[in-house]
């Protein structure tokens, strides 16, 4: 038997408390839930040693696993967001187009490299842009959900337009707008239709014909606002001004009339009951609210950019491509604008879902034609411009028949191939026209000063045939 001496004692119970230390230290960190649980340590006993213990060192420990936890939640926040923002379309390998655009504008690139950059970049921009609008519409009512679809649904040709109009470029204004209208009436509904009918060959395709009625009804409204002033054409030019400016207002009340009657009056004419049905399960949100707004005004931002883009470099564009103005603004910059649209709309119906597809192309050809063709010329009022409806006598007349043959194309709520044929011919002979028919005569731009440059050497060198005789 050994005798210890209180040293001793006191030496040896230090050490073990030490070991003990080490110990805990080594195995009681243990969080769970954001929680720290020292029930491994209990052994420890209730003394003031133990006390100091199970104390002291664990929350030193677990205070700074919470902060890795939470910044490591925090990351893995935004890389969902980014997931689903940026990943979440297969239009995703056009966003490199973005910083190549930017960087071709600053680096001083042709006008035609940065023009054709601008465009590809505002493809993959207009989706996300009707992505996000439907996420924010999950978190408001049905009515402010869908005033924010009216709103944003074509916002790409809102900011070009708005940003041309600063610039004194009506023209482009005109036919960029024409343009979207034809593209969705004839390309996008035409397409639709014919991989639709193509895809379901031994089965009636049909569509809610209520549905289908209403919008060639507001666009022969619109139709009727652009051939008035056509009428006028022969008259005092003061007066087509007065009446575009009367039939835009006419214009806007249809259409806040529209937008009352489909979300509150008649809700249950413009929408089909299989698509509900099937509908339910799908409306969900995938990321939050305040992650969808501070996105969408991001993208908003880029695509103003990318916009300007567009409108500065179109005229020096045309003349490098030797391609008319009209032809790249009525034809070429609404394909690729409604490009999104476009591919939404086709899958919708090789699955056999006309009512989706007509309500994207008929919806966005009437949101163009009854809010942005009319809000374009309210605005150019107010900036003192002088923009009126009148879209020349092609431009009128195409837009007359794309109305009338997409209206008889829809009239008996059935739907084949080859009516999609035929829609699509109708674009493609329109097409051929603008592009026969080049720049007209008296458009601002670029065409003006070739014109003033021709102009000027004729009359030099007839004067010098003069000075010669």
């Amino acid at each position: 038997m050994m005798v210890v001496g209180p040293e001793s004692s006191s030496e040896i119970v230090s050490s073990s408390l030490t070991v003990m230390d080490s110990e805990r230290t080594n195995s009681c960190a243990v969080v769970v839930d954001d929680e720290v649980d020292h029930s491994p340590c209990q052994y420890l006993g209730s003394g003031y040693a133990g006390n100091i213990l199970a104390t002291s060192v664990p929350r030193k420990t677990s205070n700074s696993m919470l902060v890795s936890n939470l910044r490591f939640r925090t990351f893995r926040r935004v890389l969902a967001n980014l997931r689903e923002v940026i990943l979440g379309t297969k239009l995703s390998v056009l966003f490199p187009a973005i910083p190549l655009a930017i960087a071709a504008k600053i680096h001083g690139f042709g006008s035609a490299w940065i023009f054709g950059l601008s465009l590809l970049g505002l493809i993959p921009l207009a989706e996300r842009v009707s992505f996000l609008t439907e996420q924010l519409a999950y978190y408001t009512s049905p009515t402010v959900g869908g005033l924010l679809n009216a709103t944003c649904g074509n916002v790409t040709e809102l900011i070009i337009a708005i940003l041309a109009l600063y610039r004194q470029k009506v023209d482009v204004v005109k036919y960029s707008l024409l343009g979207s209208v034809l593209s969705n009436l004839l390309l996008v509904l035409g397409t639709s239709l014919l991989c639709g009918g193509l895809a379901n060959l031994n089965k009636e395709q049909s569509f809610n014909r209520r549905q289908a009625i209403v919008n060639p009804l507001l666009l022969l409204l619109g139709l009727l606002c652009h051939l008035l002033p056509l009428m006028f054409r022969y008259g005092p030019r003061a007066r087509i001004l007065e009446l575009s400016r009367a039939s835009s207002i006419v214009m806007l009340v249809a259409y806040a009339a529209y937008i009352f009657f489909q979300l509150n009056t008649r809700r249950q004419l413009l929408e089909s009951q299989p698509e509900e049905e099937e509908g339910e399960d799908e409306d969900e949100a995938v990321i939050g609210f305040w992650s969808a707004f501070f996105w969408l005004a991001g993208m908003t931002t880029i695509i103003a950019l990318l916009s300007e883009y567009v409108v500065s470099t179109i005229e020096a564009a045309s003349v490098s491509w030797g391609i008319s103005m009209s032809f790249i603004s009525v034809i070429l910059v609404p394909i690729i604008g409604n490009a999104a649209e476009h591919a939404g709309s086709i899958m919708f119906a090789l699955k056999n879902k006309l009512d989706i597809s007509l309500g994207v192309a008929l919806g966005s050809a009437t949101q163009i034609s009854m809010f942005v063709v009319p809000l374009c010329v309210t605005v150019s009022w107010i900036m003192g411009g002088r923009m009126d409806l009148d879209l020349s006598l092609l431009g009128t007349g195409s837009l007359a028949s794309a109305v009338i043959i997409a209206s008889l194309a829809l009239q008996d709520g059935t739907s084949h191939y080859l009516k999609g044929l035929v829609l699509c011919l109708c674009y493609l002979v329109i097409s051929i026209a603008f592009f026969v028919q080049g720049t007209p005569p008296g458009e601002s731009g670029i065409s003006n000063v070739l014109g003033a440059k021709a102009d000027a050497s004729v009359s030099s060198s007839s004067s010098r045939s003069g000075l010669a005789d």
